[in-house]
């Protein structure tokens, strides 16, 4: 019954690289605006496809013309979206790391006495409702977003970390990055989440946060101005933190599975 059917290991190899693809895209897209859109052109692609298959000459020409100059349209609508796709596929990607040790980029560690400095100051910052972003930059290279803000490049310092987000600092006002044992930079630009579907409690800070995790691989702490609550940001994902412990305890499981990751 089934003797048209000649599937070869070129085949299998060819449908599972077209379902990692697909599924990468919709991890990309889901929750945006454009996941409702993709949908929309997958439902034409499979009617098109279907037309064709029962020879409906008609319509199978009119989508066809459709969809052929719809390529370039898409290219225009979603550039934002392939823009993240492909940024997301390298980052995620082993060969990313693997020709970055090549080429000569160290892996990425933090000392626990910086963790400590990072974690008592978000504390404090905390009691007070001192609102608060910081970056912590693993593989990724945050070149194009240190250079957004001013250089630092001083020792990670509790009491420095504070002052700059102290409100009435000149520096407060953005993102600061922080790389091994180092702050690089502060007052620094975030891409803002494309999802839709972020709760109303959640501002633009951790909007931020939420942006720059979702293409890279840079783990966010989000300190809120109006109730004090720190987050732990990391793949779009957001956790909060109950008390100092669990703060550090995220941190330091961050780097651990960054050098796991660089080993394997």
């Amino acid at each position: 019954m089934f003797d048209f059917l000649h599937i070869g290991l070129t085949d299998i190899i060819d449908i599972l690289l077209v379902t990692f693809l697909i599924f990468q895209l919709l991890r990309v897209i889901r929750g945006t605006n454009a996941f409702s859109i993709f949908i929309g052109i997958f439902t034409l692609y499979l009617v098109w496809l279907l037309a064709g298959a029962l020879k409906m000459e008609l319509i199978s020409s009119l989508l066809g013309q459709v969809l052929g100059v719809g390529i370039i349209a898409l290219f225009i609508i979603f550039q934002q979206e392939i823009r993240r796709f492909l940024l997301h596929l390298g980052n995620k990607s082993h060969l990313t790391h693997t020709t970055g040790s090549f080429f000569g980029n160290k892996i990425i560690r933090m000392s626990r006495n910086s963790i400590d400095e990072i974690a008592n100051a978000c504390t404090r910052m905390s009691s007070t409702n001192c609102g608060a972003l910081i970056v912590l930059s693993h593989l990724d290279s945050m070149a194009d977003i240190v250079e957004t803000g001013d250089r630092i490049d001083s020792n990670i310092n509790r009491r420095l970390i504070e002052n700059i987000f102290f409100k009435n600092s000149p520096l407060h006002d953005g993102a600061m990055v922080m790389s091994a044992d180092k702050i690089v930079a502060a007052r620094c630009t975030l891409p803002l989440t494309k999802n839709p579907n972020i709760p109303p409690q959640y501002g633009m800070r951790h909007k931020a946060a939420l942006g720059i995790s979702e293409i890279s691989d840079a783990n966010v702490i989000v300190i809120s101005e109006e109730t004090g609550n720190i987050s732990f940001i990391s793949e779009g994902n957001i956790k909060m933190m109950t008390n100092l412990s669990e703060l550090r305890m995220a941190i330091e499981n961050a780097y651990r599975i960054d050098e796991i990751r660089t080993k394997n």
